[in-house]
């Protein structure tokens, strides 16, 4: 894991070191197989260090931009999602409801607004604008708890929209690349971008296809002072309006899943109106 304070070179270098301690486990393992079972040879590749490194992973992330869409992917202005969301306690299940979710995208650095509402009335909403989170019911407005709003910003900050849109365009960025792993039992590309303050964001890309398998991000815990880990987890892509796009987005809070979205429709470039995103508006504003 990516440990934030200290030098970049110290960053980058436990950065590497861990993905070589990680390839020599998983050589290890293929080599004490039992010999009963079909033997399964793990071929162990060097990670590029250096300029090669940073070459090699800044190539896999265009490639994943690619797959997602290109240019299409990079201009898309709006779009509204539409599913079930499950929430878990301990890995347990605590409740599903429907959502809908309505986001417009703001600037070039990927800066937007968000409506989601929620029970099959969509009596519930959610407004997030720049800087705060509302709910808005029958019985008016208010300001969502201060840790909601953290965590919801803090997930903003560290996705892959904002990796690609600013992350990788500032000069001081480094970009490592973290060898090969398994996701899903899938082989994939492992790549960590490290920003100007030390904080780190790690992607793990389908090997065939070079779509996100898996993203992660570790912060320091204001409570405890310790490091929490945030992981999403992308499957079962559809091919929405020309872009592959997850139906499953699953995360989990160091190691243990906390919610689950699963996704059956997705629109892109809808133009939502702007009464949606209004906070002056009654929280039941037609979406037409």
């Amino acid at each position: 894991m990516v440990v934030l304070g200290g030098s970049r070179q110290g960053v980058v270098f436990r950065v590497v070191l861990a993905a070589a301690v990680a390839i020599s486990a998983l050589a290890a393992q293929a080599q004490q197989a039992d010999p009963a079972k079909e033997q399964i040879t793990v071929k162990q590749t060097p990670t590029p260090s250096g300029e090669d490194g940073n070459k090699r992973a800044r190539g896999l992330l265009a490639q994943m931009v690619t797959a997602l869409g290109g240019d299409a992917w990079l201009s898309r202005k709006d779009w509204l999602v539409e599913g079930r969301t499950a929430t878990f306690f301990k890995n347990e299940p605590t409740g599903v409801q429907p959502f809908w979710n309505y986001h417009r995208v703001l600037d070039a650095k990927g800066n937007g607004e968000d409506r989601l509402e929620f029970t099959k009335k969509r009596d519930v909403i959610q407004i997030w604008n720049a800087t705060n989170g509302y709910e808005l019911t029958y019985k008016g407005k208010k300001e969502l708890p201060k840790d909601i709003e953290e965590d919801y910003f803090r997930r903003l900050q560290h996705s892959i929209e904002k990796v690609v849109l600013v992350w990788l365009k500032d000069p001081q960025t480094i970009v490592v690349d973290g060898g090969t792993s398994m996701v899903q039992r899938r082989a994939a590309d492992k790549v960590t971008v490290i920003d100007s303050t030390n904080d780190s964001v790690t992607l793990e890309l389908d090997a065939n296809t070079h779509l996100p398998l898996w993203r992660t991000f570790e912060w320091r815990n204001a409570t405890y002072k310790d490091r929490d880990e945030d992981v999403e987890e992308y499957s079962d892509y559809h091919d929405v309006q020309g872009l592959p796009t997850p139906y499953t987005i699953t995360r989990y809070h160091n190691g243990d899943m906390v919610s689950q979205r699963f996704i059956t429709k997705r629109q892109y470039n809808i133009s939502p109106p702007a009464t949606l995103f209004d906070l002056d508006q009654p929280y039941n504003a037609k979406h037409k």
